[in-house]
């Protein structure tokens, strides 16, 4: 085996890992970013496209990115190897490997969502997309994968009565076939935020959190839950089993906590985002598995890097940063910001990344020597 072969074991060095979403006009440039990763010692990071500012940043810098291919490519991609092939070659093939793109995610939250012209085009996208990267001898370095919504499951309470929709059994099977095939993991993006503000009068906050609670008696397995967040893997983990795919791994691709909301939604506090992604953490560094699969370590994407000031929806959706846009922590779970939060009015983020780069890695220096 080539070096390359042994590095690639793994597309996922150890099991933190952040989405860095951009949907904002006033946060920090690329170079930035990757120095405040660097700093809090993240290692795996996930984006929403193929930016190629944000690719030229990631260059030397040793994490990890999976890059993301939008839904609104989908059909032309599924219907065209020849698109495909272009777009690895644009958005793959120049930056690799001095940037580490381990992954292409096709698509995002497509089966179970509202377009389902987009559930028959998905598993056409994703063979294209892969038989892109087998052709340019990158098949082996970059794994090729769709994250999920909670929407694909019927149900997931208790966790063994975890099954996926019927309606989508027909496009999920195969893609599944597909992906046990390439060896690609299954990605669940897993909201106990979201649960708990749907139901907050039957869900306690604590199991919710992480807090100390009763949990919740799975009676069919003989196995007992206190966090939501293994429950909804050990779902996961159950609707795959069924389906045929129980030696498949789960990674979660997105979980996180809003640190605020409108009025109806109950429980996105500063004081709850922080301990849901502080107890996350600690979990996350165990290297544990779940109940009912406790040989798989529980790998995680949290959402996300920074609050981003210009998505649509509720006030929530704007709010589940660890970072806020200025590069200071939104609050503490041992990460060390761009700037310290009294001083994020002293200097201008705006096409000022490198010099931002230079004076970061010295206030690092600084606060840790």
């Amino acid at each position: 085996m080539t070096f390359t072969n042994v590095w690639i074991a793994s597309s996922f060095t150890g099991t933190y890992g952040v989405n860095y979403g951009r949907i904002a006009d006033n946060i920090p440039a690329p170079e930035s970013v990757v120095t405040l990763m660097k700093a809090a010692k993240i290692k795996n990071t996930r984006i929403y496209d193929a930016n190629h500012d944000v690719l030229k940043a990631f260059k030397g810098s040793g994490i990890e990115i999976i890059i993301g291919l939008g839904n609104e490519f989908l059909k032309d991609i599924s219907t065209s190897q020849d698109r495909a092939m272009d777009w690895v070659k644009q958005n793959v093939e120049p930056f690799v490997p001095g940037t580490r793109i381990r992954g292409i995610a096709v698509g995002n939250e497509v089966l179970g969502g509202a377009d389902q012209e987009l559930w028959e085009v998905l598993l056409p996208a994703v063979k294209n997309v892969h038989t892109a990267l087998d052709l340019l001898h990158l098949a082996d370095d970059v794994e090729v994968s769709s994250p999920h919504s909670a929407g694909v499951f019927a149900s997931s309470f208790p966790p063994s009565a975890g099954a996926f929709k019927e309606t989508l059994v027909p496009y999920m099977k195969p893609l599944l076939e597909f992906f046990s095939r390439i060896n690609s993991p299954f990605y669940i993006n897993t909201y106990p935020f979201l649960a708990y503000i749907s139901d907050p009068e039957h869900i306690d906050i604590n199991y919710a959190t992480f807090r100390k609670n009763p949990g919740i008696y799975d009676e069919k397995t003989k196995l007992h839950y206190y966090n939501m967040f293994e429950a909804q893997i050990d779902a996961a983990y159950a609707a795959l089993e069924k389906s045929g795919f129980g030696k498949m791994d789960v990674i979660v691709s997105e979980t996180g906590w809003a640190s605020r909301g409108d009025p109806n939604e109950v429980g996105a506090t500063v004081s709850n985002a922080r301990i849901y992604n502080l107890n996350l953490r600690k979990r996350l560094l165990k290297k544990k598995g779940t109940p009912y699969r406790p040989k798989k370590v529980v790998k995680a994407y949290v959402f996300a890097m920074f609050n981003e000031n210009l998505k649509p929806g509720p006030t929530s959706e704007r709010n589940f940063g660890l970072f806020k846009a200025d590069g200071s922590i939104a609050y503490d779970i041992g990460f060390t910001g761009l700037v310290p939060s009294s001083a994020s009015s002293l200097f201008s983020f705006k096409g000022n990344g490198l010099m931002y780069a230079v004076y970061a890695a010295a206030l690092v220096l600084i606060i840790t020597s």
